[in-house]
C-alpha cells in the first residue's frame, strides 16, 4: 500500500492510494471516512476499536490494514513530539544567569517567567504550543511575590503552564526559618514560674530592616499556639461591654497577671464573627479588668450592630480570651515574639528537639499575584502540582480586625438614627468593608487553572479570585491549615460601597462569571478568623461549585452571594452541586453548611451532602445552627436532593421563587454516595484533618401547629398557598383552611423559618402551638408498626374559660393512658396512628392521623365498638369544650379541610 504522509500550514495530509485527506494534530488519532474529499480526519488506535464492525467501520480492508495505522500513528506521534511546548526549568540549585535549560535552570520563578514573557513578546516561534515553566524540587523561599501581568498571557493553543517536575515536591514558601535556639538559662521579666527551664529563645530575624513581625509560627510543619490566658480551647465570658465608653470588663484569673500590655490583643466570640482588638489599657476594679481598645477598631466594635457582643443570662456573654503577652506563655506548644528585645520564645513539645526542629514564621501577605486589567486580562496561565505555604496578615496587628461577615473587616460601620434605605426601608445599619489578603490573588483574568496543588499553613485566604475573573477553574487542589477562608471568588462590597447596595456594574466585564471550583479538598481552615468559610463567594455569576469536600471549617462551608438584598443584581445562574461538608460550625453560630444571599436567578442547590455539625461549646444560641441556610433576600433558588440528616434549614427574609423539593434524610442513597470528591481526586482524602473530640448536634424533631388568623376577605388563595409552600420547603398538604384561618401542621425544625416567612402572608394574628400535652402514638399504645402513609385529619376547639376546669381536662389526659386504657385501646381499633393535642392559651389544635385513603367517618366508630368506657370519656369531655370564634351555637369542634 503506497501512502504519502506531509505537513502544510499547520494541517497533516495523507495520501491513500491516491485519495487525500488531512487533519491537525490536536490529538494523536484520527479517523479515515471512506470518502475522496478533504476532510478533518482522526486516527483512532487499532486496541481501542472493540467490535469487528467497527473496525469494518474506521478501517476499510480496501483503505488501510491495522498495522499500517500503527504505522502512522508511531509517525504522526513523532511528528507531534517536535511542536510539543517549550520547556523553562528552575532548580534550587540553579542560578539566575543561566539560560533556563534542564542543563542549566534558572534558580527563580520570576527569572523564568520573565524569559517566558520575552519569548512571548518577541513572538518565537518555539513558543507556538505553549511555555512549560518546570520547577525542580525543593522550598523556595520568595522575597517577594510572584507577579504575572497580562504581556505573560498564553492563549488557548499555547497556554503557560508553571508546574512541578514529575514525582517532585515544589514549595513556594513566603516564610523565613528560624534557627539557633537555646535553652532559656535566665528569669525573664513576666515569664511564668511553670515555664522556666523549659522555654527555648533566638533573636527575631531581619525582614526590612527590622524585625520580622508574624502572627503564625509553623513547629515542624504544624501551627504553634500563640501564647494566651486560657489553655487548649478554653475561653472566659466578658462581663460586660460599654459602648459608650468604647470599654469591656473581664474577670481576673487566679495566677494570671495583666501588666504587660504592650503587645496584648483580645479576640472576642459574636455570633457569626471574631474580632481581634489590641489592648491600649487595663484598669483593675475589684474582681474585674476594664479594658479599653486601639484606634480604629475600638470605635468600629463598639458603634457598629451586627455583630455586636453577645449578653445573656440565659447562654452565657460573648466568650474570649487574651493574647500575645509573656505572662501567657505557659504550657507546650506556646510562643511569644518579644518585640521590644528582639527576642522569640517558645516552650517545645515533649517530642521536639529545638537543635533539629524545623521552624519557619511568615513574611510575605501575597506569594503569587496575577494582576490583569478590564481591557487586558491575564489568560491562558496555569499552575500544577505546586504547594504554596507561610503566607502572612498583619492587619490585626496594625489596625485590628472586626469582620462584619465571611471574614470582610470593616472599616466604618454604624447602626442609623432612622431606619431604612432606598434598597431596603428596614435597614438599620451601614458599613464597608476591605478584603483580608491572600496568599494567591488574581485579578481580571481568564481561563487560568490550578490544578492539583497544595495550599498549607498560610495567615488569612488562600486563593483569592477578585473582580474580572472569567472561565477560570480551581480543580483537584489541598486546601489545609488555613487562618481565614480557602476560597474567595467574585467582589463582595467595593471599599467605598455600602455592603447592603446591590452590585450590577456597568462594565459586565467586572464580574466574575463562569469560574469552577470542583473536586477540591478543603480542611482544617478558617482557624484563626473563625467567622470565615470554606468557600465564599461574592457577586458572581454562573460559577459551578461541585463535588468538593469541606470539613472542620470553624463557620459554614460554602457561602454564596452578598448584599442581604432581593433586588436583581450581577448574580444569576449559579451552581452548588455534588458537595460534601460535614464537621463545620466549630466554633460560630447563626451557620449552615450551604449559606445564600441575595437574588440569584436560575441558580441550583442539589445533590450535596451536609451533615455533622460540631456543637460549638461557646455559641450566642445553641440551637441557631441550620444545614442549608437561605438568608436575607435570597430568591429564584432551586434547592433539591439535598442530603440533610433532618429538615433543620432556616428561610430568614427570602425574596419570592424559591423551590425546595425533596431534601433531607430521605434522598436517594446514590446521591449521598456520590457527594465529594469524584473517585480521581480521592487520593486527597488521606490529607483530612482528624477531627474535634467534641460532639455533633443532633436535631430533636416534634410536631407544631402554626395558626394564622386574617381578617374577613384577606385569606390567601389556593395558588397562593402552594406557591408559599414550594417557598417555604412544606408539602402543600401540611396547609388547611376554616374560614378566614389557616393552619400549617409542620415540623419544629421550622418553626423559626416560618416566623420570619409567615409575615408574607399580612395575616392579622400569627399563633404557634408548641405545647403538646397529650400525644396517641400507635407503635408505643397499641404495638404495632404504623402505616407507611397516612392523611392528618385538623380540628380546633376551645377550652371553657373557667381555669379549674381547664386544669381538670389537662389532669384528665395526663392520666388517660393508665387510668382509661379503653381509650388507646379504641384508638387502636379504629387504626388511628397518631392522636396530638397542642394547645395555645386555652384554644386546642387535636391531629388525627389515619390511613391514606379512609375517612374518619368510617374509622371513628370503631373507637366505641363494645367499649362504653369511650363514650363516658367523651360524655365528661363535653363539659370542658366550647367552639373557637365564628362557630355556630352547640358547635364545638371544627374541622379544618386541605387546601386543594
Amino acid at each position: 500500500m503506497k501512502y504519502f504522509l506531509r505537513r502544510i500550514y499547520g494541517f497533516y495530509t495523507l495520501t491513500v492510494r491516491g485519495d487525500t485527506y488531512r487533519g491537525g494534530v490536536s490529538t494523536p488519532w484520527f479517523v479515515f471516512p471512506r470518502t475522496k474529499q478533504i476532510k478533518p480526519f482522526l486516527i483512532l488506535p487499532p486496541w481501542s476499536v472493540s467490535s469487528q464492525t467497527n473496525r469494518a467501520k474506521y478501517y476499510p480492508t480496501n483503505y488501510l490494514n491495522l498495522k499500517m495505522c500503527s504505522i502512522i500513528l508511531l509517525t504522526l506521534s513523532l511528528l507531534h513530539l517536535k511542536v510539543s511546548a517549550i520547556d523553562i526549568y528552575v532548580s534550587i540549585k540553579g542560578a539566575d544567569t543561566n539560560v533556563g535549560t534542564k542543563e542549566k535552570p534558572f534558580a527563580t520563578l520570576h527569572s523564568a517567567i520573565r524569559k517566558a514573557r520575552e519569548l512571548r513578546r518577541l513572538n518565537d516561534s518555539s513558543v507556538k504550543n505553549g511555555i512549560r515553566i518546570i520547577i525542580g524540587k525543593g522550598f523556595y523561599q520568595l522575597h517577594e511575590p510572584v507577579v504575572l501581568l497580562p504581556e505573560d498571557s498564553g492563549t488557548k493553543d499555547s497556554p503557560t503552564t508553571i508546574i512541578c517536575a514529575p514525582n517532585e515536591k515544589v514549595i513556594l514558601s513566603g516564610g523565613i526559618q528560624i534557627k539557633n535556639w537555646k535553652k532559656l538559662n535566665r528569669t525573664i521579666v513576666g515569664l511564668p514560674k511553670e515555664s522556666i527551664g523549659k522555654v527555648w529563645v533566638t533573636d527575631i530575624p531581619n525582614f526590612d530592616s527590622s524585625d520580622l513581625q508574624f502572627r503564625q509560627l509553623w513547629v515542624n510543619g504544624n501551627k504553634a499556639v500563640r501564647a494566651k490566658n486560657y489553655n487548649g480551647e478554653e475561653m472566659g465570658r466578658i462581663l460586660s461591654w460599654d459602648s459608650e465608653k468604647q470599654t469591656c470588663k473581664i474577670p481576673l484569673q487566679k495566677n494570671i497577671s495583666l501588666a504587660n500590655i504592650k503587645g496584648m490583643e483580645m479576640l472576642i466570640h459574636q455570633w457569626w464573627a471574631i474580632a481581634n482588638l489590641r489592648v491600649k489599657s487595663v484598669k483593675i476594679i475589684g474582681n474585674a479588668a476594664e479594658l479599653s481598645f486601639m484606634q480604629p477598631e475600638s470605635r468600629i466594635q463598639s458603634e457598629h450592630p451586627w455583630p455586636a457582643p453577645w449578653i445573656s443570662d440565659k447562654t452565657g456573654n460573648s466568650a474570649f480570651y487574651l493574647s500575645n503577652a509573656i505572662q501567657f506563655l505557659n504550657e507546650p506548644g506556646e510562643w511569644f515574639e518579644d518585640l521590644q528585645h528582639h527576642k522569640l520564645y517558645y516552650w517545645p513539645k515533649a517530642a521536639e528537639n529545638m537543635l533539629n526542629t524545623e521552624v519557619i514564621a511568615p513574611a510575605l501577605e501575597n506569594l503569587v499575584k496575577i494582576e490583569g486589567t478590564i481591557d487586558q486580562p491575564v489568560s491562558y496561565v496555569n499552575f500544577k502540582g505546586i504547594s504554596f505555604q507561610h503566607s502572612t496578615w498583619l492587619r490585626p496587628s496594625k489596625q485590628g480586625h472586626v469582620p462584619h461577615q465571611a471574614g470582610m473587616y470593616m472599616l466604618d460601620a454604624y447602626k442609623l438614627e432612622k431606619a431604612g434605605t432606598p434598597d431596603k426601608p428596614t435597614l438599620e445599619n451601614q458599613a464597608w468593608v476591605g478584603r483580608p489578603a491572600a496568599a494567591v490573588e488574581v485579578s481580571y483574568a481568564n481561563n487560568t487553572t490550578f490544578q492539583s496543588c497544595q495550599f498549607q499553613h498560610l495567615a488569612s485566604t488562600a486563593l483569592d479570585y477578585k473582580k474580572g475573573t472569567a472561565e477560570n477553574e480551581i480543580k483537584g487542589n489541598l486546601f489545609k491549615d488555613i487562618g481565614g477562608s480557602a476560597i474567595l471568588i467574585g467582589t463582595f462590597s467595593d471599599e467605598a460601597t455600602e455592603v447592603h447596595l446591590p452590585y450590577n456594574p456597568t462594565d459586565q466585564r467586572e464580574i466574575s462569571t463562569n469560574n469552577k471550583i470542583e473536586n477540591n479538598l478543603i480542611t482544617d481552615v478558617t482557624n484563626e478568623d473563625w467567622g470565615a468559610v470554606g468557600i465564599g463567594t461574592g457577586y458572581v455569576r454562573g460559577i459551578k461549585i461541585l463535588h468538593n469536600e469541606i470539613s472542620d471549617v470553624s463557620y459554614s462551608g460554602i457561602s454564596m452571594g452578598w448584599g442581604w438584598t432581593k433586588t436583581r443584581n450581577a448574580m444569576e445562574n449559579n451552581t452548588i452541586s455534588g458537595n460534601k461538608i460535614h464537621h463545620y460550625g466549630k466554633h460560630m453560630y447563626d451557620v449552615a453548611g450551604i449559606y445564600t444571599l441575595s437574588a440569584q436567578p436560575g441558580s441550583f442547590i442539589t445533590d450535596n451532602v451536609v451533615d455533622s455539625i460540631y456543637k460549638a461549646p461557646y455559641s450566642h444560641l445553641p440551637d441557631h445552627w441550620f444545614y442549608l441556610y437561605t438568608d436575607e433576600g435570597s430568591s429564584y433558588f432551586t434547592i433539591k436532593n439535598n442530603w440533610t440528616p433532618s429538615e433543620k434549614y432556616l428561610q430568614n427574609a427570602n425574596g419570592p421563587d424559591n423551590l425546595w423539593e425533596s431534601n433531607g434524610p430521605k434522598v436517594a442513597d446514590h446521591i449521598k454516595q456520590s457527594a465529594g470528591l469524584e473517585k480521581p481526586f480521592q487520593y486527597l482524602l488521606k490529607e483530612k484533618t482528624n477531627y474535634s473530640k467534641r460532639g455533633i448536634n443532633q436535631a430533636v424533631d416534634q410536631s407544631v401547629v402554626f395558626e394564622l388568623v386574617f381578617k374577613t376577605g384577606n385569606l390567601p388563595g389556593n395558588n397562593a398557598l402552594k406557591t408559599f409552600a414550594k417557598e417555604n420547603n412544606l408539602l402543600p398538604g401540611s396547609i388547611y383552611k376554616w374560614e378566614n384561618r389557616l393552619v400549617i401542621y409542620t415540623s419544629s425544625l421550622k418553626v423559626e423559618s416560618l416566623q420570619q416567612t409567615l409575615k408574607r402572608l399580612n395575616a392579622a394574628e400569627i399563633k404557634l402551638y408548641d405545647n403538646l400535652f397529650y400525644d396517641f402514638n400507635r407503635e408505643n399504645n397499641c404495638g404495632d408498626k404504623p402505616v407507611a402513609e397516612w392523611d392528618n385529619i385538623i380540628l380546633s376547639a376551645n377550652l371553657v374559660k373557667d381555669e379549674k376546669l381547664q386544669k381538670e381536662y389537662l389532669a384528665y389526659h395526663k392520666t388517660q393512658f393508665e387510668k382509661w386504657p379503653e381509650i388507646s385501646k379504641g384508638f387502636c381499633k379504629a387504626e388511628f396512628q397518631r392522636l396530638a393535642i397542642f394547645k395555645n392559651d386555652r384554644q386546642l389544635m387535636l391531629i388525627i392521623s389515619i390511613p391514606k385513603g379512609k375517612s374518619l367517618d368510617e374509622l371513628n366508630p370503631k373507637t366505641t365498638e363494645n367499649n362504653p368506657r369511650v363514650d363516658e370519656w367523651n360524655a365528661i369531655m363535653k363539659k370542658y369544650q366550647e367552639g373557637i370564634e365564628g362557630t355556630k351555637p352547640e358547635e364545638v369542634w371544627v374541622f379544618f379541610k386541605p387546601i386543594e
